[in-house]
């Protein structure tokens, strides 16, 4: 596995990208969105999950070096960053990471907020052949009815952000404009992936998204 900065421009400024690679890519790669609390260890550590399971991970810093110590300050954070900036952000990453590695296309996955920008970004941005957010929330019509990527929409029942209303609006635009989603809905609590988070990991769960993901972006990438 080779683990290497990317670094790249924005509109916002200058940023990077954690990049975890395996020892012999073959072309597929996915672009990871972190959580509020900012590009951290715990979203690094998906990335290397990533690599050991054959792909590319790319995960850019969207807050640009900054990391959030508590929920309070995390919120603060994501408050403050705009979505235009947050789209430009991983649209650069993207072509940064085209250029340096010959990426044709790419997945897309992120947690929390990153659920709410990876599925946006694949509504909005060129190159994302699927996606998979995990209890992020859902664009506006205009927006969703433009997703062209197979995606899986992974959410939790106990989740009092990404509710069931959330989620039942986005099976119904998913039939009106005939999308491609799947929704994937476990009786676990928001953020149940993290499992730097006792208070709200659910093993079970995690694990079974994760091989639907992989079985995504293995079929898809």
């Amino acid at each position: 596995m080779a683990i290497e900065t990317l670094s790249f421009g924005t509109a916002g400024g200058e940023t990077t990208a954690y990049v975890a690679a395996p020892d012999a890519p073959n072309g597929r790669a996915v672009i990871l969105i972190q959580e509020w609390w900012g590009l951290n260890e715990h979203i690094k550590d998906i990335a290397r999950r990533y690599a050991a399971e054959g792909f590319t991970a790319i995960a850019p810093d969207l807050y640009r070096g900054r990391l959030a110590t508590n929920p309070q300050e995390a919120g603060e954070m994501m408050q403050a960053l705009k979505i235009d900036d947050g789209i430009d952000t991983i649209k650069n990453a993207i072509d940064a990471a085209r250029e340096k590695y010959g990426f044709e296309h790419f997945g897309i996955s992120g947690y929390c907020m990153g659920g709410t920008y990876s599925l946006r970004a694949a509504c909005l941005l060129e190159g994302i052949s699927a996606a998979a957010p995990f209890y992020g929330d859902v664009p506006e019509e205009e927006v969703l009815k433009n997703l062209t990527a197979p995606t899986v929409f992974v959410s939790g029942t106990k989740d009092k952000w990404i509710n069931a209303e959330k989620v039942g609006y986005l099976l119904e635009m998913t039939e009106k404009y005939e999308l491609p989603v799947t929704s994937v809905s476990y009786e676990a609590d928001h953020a149940f992936f993290n499992d730097t988070r006792p208070e709200v990991y659910d093993e079970t769960a995690a694990q079974d998204a994760w091989a639907k993901v992989l079985a995504l972006f293995n079929d898809k990438l």
